[in-house]
């Protein structure tokens, strides 16, 4: 015989029911919220990519996007890139839309008195800037971040010539596409990816890819490196066309550094 008063009883069956009867919480509610597709042709090409999610709105209504078309530079404050690159342990990525190798701490740049680590490079092509209108082969971006949460991105023109043995060394070690491999026992230097001369174009601009985020700083080197056709068509037979085109320069200041 249950003996609790009456108001008792009535609030056990309220809960009783409410617990039968809610809804149980679905699995996607739980889950990680995927990052929408995006990718260099079809539907989500970049002319689309403001489209694709709020997250990628900048690619759209951004002002400061990248890349451009460097023309009309004025020189600059003569501030070199001072380069402290050292070699790391060849971990390449084939992350589905470029190859990539990461880079193990204690490698930066140094830019107007702000050191930059350098945390990865990869591979564009065509190239991503054009100057004065003229696209090269391909183009390198070696990613840095500082302790502020700031990007400093390097370009580095690519041009059909001469083959490279660094990037020869990297090709052949290409995974498979969503895999990395770490090469047991290779070491690789950004720096012996560098032109000799150290002039450079710098202006603000953003990541060339979504979620297009800006106030990344942009230092492109004004010497180019040469690769071989046989490399261009390494890369190629992977990465057809992995570049975005060139966006509104929207009256930035683009500065030269050096001769």
């Amino acid at each position: 015989m249950d003996l609790r008063p009456q108001w008792q009883k009535n609030i056990f069956l309220v809960l009783a029911f409410t617990l039968i009867f809610s809804p149980i919480p679905s699995v996607p509610s739980f889950a990680q919220v995927k990052t929408p597709d995006w990718s260099y042709g079809g539907a989500e090409n970049p002319t689309r990519w403001g489209e694709l999610d709020n997250n990628f709105a900048l690619c759209e209504s951004g002002k400061d996007q990248s890349p451009i078309n460097i023309v009309d530079a004025v020189q600059g404050n003569p501030a070199q890139i001072v380069f402290n690159y050292k070699p790391t342990p060849l971990e390449i990525v084939n992350n589905g839309r470029t190859v990539q190798v990461n880079y193990a701490p204690g490698s930066s740049v140094t830019i107007n008195g702000k050191q930059y680590a350098l945390l990865q490079f990869h591979f564009h092509t065509p190239s991503e800037h054009t100057i004065e209108g003229n696209a090269s082969a391909m183009e390198l971006h070696l990613v840095h971040r500082n302790t502020a949460g700031e990007l400093s991105v390097v370009g580095v023109m690519m041009n059909k010539g001469t083959a490279n043995p660094v990037i020869d060394k990297i090709w052949q070690h290409i995974p498979s596409t969503q895999k990395t491999n770490t090469v047991s026992g290779q070491t690789i230097n950004a720096a012996d990816l560098l032109p000799k001369s150290k002039a450079y174009f710098s202006y603000s601009g953003s990541l060339t890819t979504p979620p297009c985020s800006e106030s990344v700083k942009w230092n492109v080197l004004t010497e180019p490196i040469t690769v071989s056709s046989e490399e261009i068509d390494t890369f190629e037979k992977l990465y057809q066309v992995n570049a975005r085109p060139v966006q509104p320069t929207n009256d930035r200041k683009i500065e030269l550094h050096g001769n």
